[in-house]
């Protein structure tokens, strides 16, 4: 008599055969074969140096500054050297480009991070890097130490061009030290002290940065590459405007206005400001504008990690 037939067990309703169940102890892992390392300070500044060098705007906004700054200070020196007058100070025709340069810089610092926003790349830079106060902090470090060696570098040229050419100027009936303080004669001839050509060099330097350092903040707040721009043109322009249109009787308010709006604070570096006497050195703006640059700063970052892309 033969075994009767082993059939299999019938398949649950809806599926095929019954598939062993794991519990978590029993389950088994899987893990990337790729080491994971968590983001660092110095790869986030890696990351936005490389942004920052291989776009075009970075080219052509800092080629533009120092064709301003360079370009226009040699012609300026052609008018004061072929009048022989030496009643403006050695280093100061350095200043007249820096005016204009001192908007591209700016420019720049907005487009570091409103460009991101405007194509969308912002979600892939914090992806990469979740902890978004260190994406701003590398920003910051890579931009501001750009603007600073750029600047400094094209009004070191400045200040070795004007030097060149305008030192050795005879004063001749000139009353220098009565009507222009800021000019420096040595040895019977016009020549620059040491503090000038730090302000010439590495104080505009400076103060240009922090100027772009501001519009990262700025543009960081708002988001928006033209109004960000627009509000940078107005810090930079409008405290002299108002001032120039300011009622009689307000003579200290205007005063205040004029000194530290951003033409006055670059001329005052020069030792030629445009109120007061040659004196003046600008380290009072300097402070000024880096104490403005630390708050919005510090508004920027609450702004970042607090809301959403």
């Amino acid at each position: 008599m033969t075994a009767p037939a082993q059939f299999p067990a019938p398949a649950p309703f809806g599926g095929g055969p019954q598939q062993p169940q794991y519990t978590s102890q029993f389950a088994p892992s899987f893990g990337s074969q790729l080491p994971v390392e968590p983001t660092t300070l110095g790869q986030a500044v890696r990351s936005e140096w490389t942004k920052i060098r291989t776009v075009r705007s970075t080219v052509w906004t800092l080629s533009v500054m120092l064709v301003l700054v360079i370009g226009i200070n040699l012609l300026v020196i052609v008018p004061i050297n072929d009048d022989n007058d030496p009643t403006v100070p050695v280093l100061a025709p350095g200043l007249f480009g820096l005016l204009l340069g001192q908007l591209a810089v700016i420019t720049l610092g907005v487009l570091v991070i409103t460009s991101e926003y405007g194509t969308g790349m912002i979600r892939t830079t914090l992806t990469a890097c979740p902890k978004r106060s260190r994406v701003l902090t590398a920003k910051a470090i890579v931009f501001f130490l750009l603007s600073f060696v750029t600047t400094t570098v094209a009004c070191t040229m400045t200040a070795l061009i004007s030097w060149s050419v305008l030192s050795g100027k005879t004063p001749g009936g000139y009353d220098l030290h009565g009507d222009h303080p800021g000019v420096v004669i040595k040895d019977g001839v016009t020549s620059a002290s040491g503090t000038e050509w730090l302000g010439a060099t590495i104080g505009v330097g400076l103060y240009v940065a922090l100027l772009g350092l501001l519009a990262l903040a700025v543009g960081t707040l708002l988001r928006h590459s033209a109004g960000a721009v627009s509000a940078m043109l107005g810090v930079v322009l409008l405290p002299l405007l108002v001032a120039i249109f300011l009622p009689s009787g307000l003579d200290t308010a205007r005063e205040k206005l004029v000194k530290y709006s951003a033409p006055n604070s670059l001329a005052s570096l020069y030792h030629f400001p445009m109120i007061g006497d040659g004196d003046q050195n600008g380290v009072p703006q300097l402070i000024a504008l880096a104490v403005v640059t630390a708050v919005l700063l510090g508004a920027a970052y609450a702004a970042l990690t607090t809301r959403d892309v």
